[in-house]
């Protein structure tokens, strides 16, 4: 096994166990340790696909974990899916520019640094659900650029939830790891419509072995205590470093 593959699969697994603690299936983190290897000139639509099978496997543990501790709320998390479903459908289905994508994922990777060092944890208890009006299109969105992006929408959804006080921390995770699966699911549906499904076993089963471990164990120490502060600064690190490389890659 080569050194820089063995670095990949090590990353993967360290973005499994950090994200999947919040309730995320850490699509962003991936792509963001494949950016700085080779697998970084991969066409997009590769990249998306093997991210969004990952996030499949480590959203579902993690929804498994946060749900069985009973912090899933379904009146909060149902209205986000609605709207988000057939927009990540559409958003998978789009054969997105090289340049453009390249783009839309720097400016995810930094969305998600943004996220991880400024939105604290909510700890209040006294919460509200949103109107189903306001919930729809904020799910359509944050779907159709997941779906374009190659991402689950956890990192937007995740904050907005947080900052508007529609659930607690841990009502947060469990929603976000549904929303995710689904999102990621929609897309993979999306790129199989449109003709782009390009799996590569070989790679992928690898992948998925490691951040099923990752995922297990972030999640099951996430649904009872808040993940490191320092794994978290770790991450922003290669989340801006892999949306640095991509921006000047363009030019």
């Amino acid at each position: 096994m080569e050194p820089e593959f063995v670095f990949i699969l090590f990353g993967l697994f360290m973005v499994a166990i950090l994200y999947s603690s919040v309730g995320h299936g850490g699509a962003s983190g991936y792509l963001a340790v494949l950016s700085i290897t080779t697998y970084g000139s991969m066409e997009s639509a590769w990249l998306k696909q093997h991210a969004w099978c990952m996030n499949l496997v480590v959203a579902a543990i993690a929804f498994f974990h946060f749900y069985r501790e009973g912090y899933h709320n379904s009146k909060l998390t149902i209205p986000f899916i609605v709207g988000s479903i057939p927009m990540a459908i559409i958003g998978g289905y789009l054969i997105v520019d090289g340049t453009i994508y390249d783009l839309l994922l720097s400016i995810c990777l930094i969305v998600a640094a943004w996220r991880l060092i400024v939105v604290n944890r909510n700890e209040k208890e006294n919460t509200k659900l949103p109107k189903f009006k306001i919930s729809v299109p904020v799910g359509g969105s944050i779907g159709l650029l997941s779906g374009i992006i190659g991402v689950g929408g956890g990192i937007f959804l995740s904050p907005i939830l947080l900052l508007k006080g529609w659930a607690t921390p841990k009502g947060v995770a469990a929603t976000s790891a549904l929303f995710i699966w689904v999102n990621s699911l929609s897309g993979l549906g999306g790129a199989a419509l449109s003709n782009q499904l390009i799996l590569e076993l070989d790679i992928l089963i690898p992948f998925v072995m490691v951040v099923l471990v990752g995922g297990f164990i972030g999640s099951r120490y996430g649904a009872v205590i808040a993940p490191q502060q320092i794994v978290r600064k770790l991450l922003v690190v290669v989340l801006l470093i892999a949306a640095m490389k991509r921006i000047f890659e363009l030019f």
